[in-house]
């Protein structure tokens, strides 16, 4: 992206008060999760004294059926959110853009044999797919955010696949290949710069996409384990007494709530900024 470009899209963003939200939400949340290591409290501290305490001064979410602080061990699931976001993210968005240049690139036999695959793999319900994969794993954050990540790069392929197909023809890369630059050059630094925009916006959408799939993972069971805090697995402990205790379900609730809305918001604020259709 050119000086000029980002300068346009950050007019263009700033403008956007919905998306401003989205990003101060994902800002908030970001601090929320690194003032969770500066806290120095245990999230796994077992008080049965303060058993099921609802929500006052002391104990502002209240505490759970071990006498756990529902507020620590929020903030220490935002870090696992959050991680299991971005590398989910980042590994399917490296395939993702490693197959669609290819097969926007050479075309022919390489796109029909990507593009096959990409279709078959769109075959098969991205969490049925995820839950067969786990049955056969250990349960863990690491598993999780591999199996999340290699299940869902197939829009990112095809995004930078339609991109590469339409950039490719242009003045400036058939400038390059007759002065004879390298296939992986002309990818690299010509054209990827240039089809990067519609990427960007599918990673952001796709951490809110990631975060959902793990808190179902974690709701259901087969995802991050206790006494490993998670939004998910914090869910289904509060399920059991959701009648008497219900900051146990709400608080981690509206955390995966707020935190998906951010991503959302910032994602469609992105895209349109990024929208050459849509005039200032």
């Amino acid at each position: 992206m050119s000086a000029f470009f980002r300068e346009v899209l950050w007019q263009r963003l700033r403008r956007n008060h919905m998306a401003m939200a989205g990003a101060a939400i994902v800002l908030a949340m970001f601090l929320l999760a690194l003032l969770a290591s500066m806290i120095g409290r245990d999230p796994g501290a077992i008080d049965i004294a303060h058993r099921l305490h609802p929500p006052g001064f002391e104990f502002p979410f209240g505490t759970d059926d071990l006498g756990r602080d529902v507020l620590v061990r929020i903030l220490y699931g935002a870090r696992i959110s959050l991680m299991v976001g971005f590398v989910a993210v980042g590994i399917s968005t490296f395939i993702g853009i490693l197959l669609g240049a290819m097969a926007g690139y050479y075309g022919r036999w390489i796109d029909s044999l990507i593009m096959r695959f990409v279709d078959i793999m769109l075959c098969f319900p991205t969490f049925f797919l995820i839950l067969a994969v786990i049955a056969f794993l250990k349960p863990s954050i690491w598993n999780i955010m591999i199996i999340i990540g290699l299940t869902s790069w197939m829009g990112v392929a095809r995004l930078v696949r339609a991109e590469f197909l339409s950039l490719k023809e242009r003045d400036f890369v058939l400038a390059a290949q007759a002065i004879g630059a390298r296939d992986a050059r002309i990818i690299f630094r010509h054209i990827l710069p240039n089809a990067i925009s519609p990427v960007l916006v599918s990673a952001t959408l796709g951490v809110a996409g990631a975060i959902l799939t793990e808190s179902a993972l974690s709701f259901l069971g087969i995802g991050v384990q206790p006494p490993t805090p998670s939004w998910g697995n914090m869910l289904i402990a509060g399920k059991q007494t959701l009648g008497t205790a219900w900051w146990l379900s709400v608080f981690p609730g509206l955390a995966i709530l707020i935190t998906v809305l951010g991503y959302n918001l910032l994602g469609e604020g992105i895209r349109d900024a990024m929208d050459p259709r849509i005039r200032d």
